[in-house]
């Protein structure tokens, strides 16, 4: 009898436990339900990273271009070891499946295609990070949260970073014009205001130049002549390769016309953290060049 009441409390716990963990919330898809705290998560975008481990979370499986190098230091910093899964815009599977996982976080953007293969592996949260703004970013972030169990954790390390990035604007002069750019060896790209870069800088107190153009494209090609049409106060290079298309353009007559050039306000970051990782601690260490870049 003794046996049978311990078996039936176990399993009473355990029912509870599990109750007290289901959590169903909104994803790109629409209702997505979790029963249990997940243990073993692989994601499939550099954010979703920067999400687990903004509280203290370590992925199994992440897919980083099959460079580990390209996932934000601080994140690797905290995370530890993970295994590859390939690429973000082709991850493999055949890994992925083989990692056993218990959540997979994909990105609407690149990995509804393979959607359904994804939740016969595991069930699969959903989410923008591609395309997404920095407000997306955070909505994202607190969605993540409250799916892996740390929702207080999660709505702490949020605070924390309103109240750091406030820190930071302090340190920034308002309302200058700042163009974010990603320089490759022939091509430079402009990050609009409707960009996840732009609404960083635009978080911050600064603003972005007025394009004059209806559409809402986050990101596009443009040439010299282009530029100089934009003509912005401060422009910052996000370099991905070095030497790359700015250093092309400094030998053209053209660039010393550009307010940039005759004020000496062209700045180079890392391309990596400011274009590709995306998140939490990736937005404020662009906040920390800013501020570098100003003072």
């Amino acid at each position: 009898m003794k046996r049978l009441l311990s078996l039936a409390v176990t399993a009473l716990t355990l029912c509870l436990c599990s109750l007290a963990h289901a959590v169903t919330v909104e994803d790109s898809k629409g209702r997505f339900s979790l029963d249990y705290t997940p243990k073993r998560i692989v994601v499939l975008e550099f954010s979703f990273a920067d999400a687990l481990a903004a509280v203290g979370v370590s992925p199994i499986g992440i897919a980083d271009d099959k460079d580990p190098q390209r996932v934000l230091k601080q994140v690797r910093d905290i995370i530890g070891d993970f295994q590859s899964v390939g690429t973000r815009s082709q991850p493999s599977l055949e890994v992925i499946a083989s990692l056993k996982p218990d959540l997979i976080i994909a990105d609407i953007g690149r990995h509804e295609g393979v959607y359904d293969d994804l939740k016969k592996i595991a069930p699969t949260l959903i989410l923008p990070s591609r395309r997404e703004t920095y407000e997306d970013n955070l909505i994202a972030a607190a969605t993540i949260g409250k799916v892996i169990g740390k929702d207080q954790e999660m709505q702490a390390r949020l605070a924390k970073h309103k109240t750091l990035m406030q820190g930071y604007a302090k340190q920034l002069p308002n309302n200058a014009e700042v163009q974010f750019t990603v320089a490759r060896k022939d091509d430079l790209f402009i990050h609009t205001a409707d960009s996840y870069a732009g609404g960083v800088i635009h978080a911050l107190g600064l603003k972005n130049p007025e394009l004059n153009r209806s559409d809402k494209q986050a990101s596009r090609q443009i040439g010299l002549e282009q530029l100089l049409a934009i003509d912005p106060d401060y422009l910052v290079v996000g370099e991905y390769v070095t030497p790359n298309i700015i250093n092309k353009w400094q030998n053209e007559p053209l660039w010393s016309v550009l307010q940039v050039a005759r004020n000496h306000r062209v700045y180079r970051v890392d391309g990596n953290v400011w274009a590709r990782c995306r998140g939490i601690m990736a937005a404020e260490s662009m906040a920390e060049d800013l501020v570098k870049v100003f003072n």
